[in-house]
This record gives structure tokens, sequence and C-alpha cells, in this order.
């Protein structure tokens, strides 16, 4: 399994779940729940922050992933861990979209990948 897959997996699996858990259990999410958001919404801020720097150097095709998670997703995490309880439903919504559209992109990679590898494998047919 290559690198990208895991990483559209891990996504699919525990990223959007969680993002769509939060987003619909809204005021009843334990209190936790928002110290773990800020912590996400830190880590995700400070690794594609660096991302974007290793990639705009060296003229990375990819930096617009970066870009994405710098200016929409570690925002609204900081934004629900800190407000709390107190969080409007805009941002909820905010971040179940970006829940679905995370479920959406990486699902379609997954494939995406998987058919590269069937186009790379010679048929096992006997001559």
């Amino acid at each position: 399994m290559t690198d990208h897959i895991q990483l559209s997996a891990f996504h699919v699996l525990v990223v959007s779940p969680f993002f769509l858990y939060v987003a619909f259990v809204r005021g009843q999410l334990m209190p936790w729940v928002f110290t773990v958001l800020q912590v996400m919404g830190l880590l995700v801020l400070l690794f594609h922050t660096y991302r974007i720097i290793t990639r705009w150097k060296g003229q990375g095709l990819t930096v617009w992933v970066n870009i994405l998670h710098v200016l929409a997703v570690a925002p609204i995490l900081l934004y629900i861990g800190c407000m709390g309880y107190d969080t409007p439903r805009w941002a909820f919504e905010v971040l179940a979209m970006l829940g679905f559209a995370a479920l959406g992109y990486h699902i379609y990679q997954i494939v995406l990948a998987v058919q590269k590898m069937h186009k790379d494998v010679p048929d096992q047919q006997a001559s």
C-alpha cells in the first residue's frame, strides 16, 4: 500500500468520521473533545505551514492542499476548540462540510490509486 493510499485511508477512517461526529453531536460533546480539537488545529497549522515552506521552495504541485489546511481546516478546528459549547451553529456546519469534502476527496484518491496500481500490473494470464 502506497503512502498516499495510507494517508487517504486515515482521512476516510479517522479524520472525516471525527469531523462529522463533532459536527452532528455539537452541544452534547464531552468537554475533552474541545481540547482535542485545539491540539489537532495547532498540529494541522504547524505541520501544513512547514509543508508549505518546504514545497514552495521545491515548487511542489500539491502545495494547494497545505494552503487549504492552513486557511480552512486549522482555523475552524481552533475556533470550535476555543469556543467550546458557545460555538455558533455555522462553525459546526463548516466542519461538517469539510468532513464530507475530505471523505469524498480521499475516497476518490483511493479509487484513482487502485486503478493506477491495476494498470501498472501486467496481466497474469498464461500464454
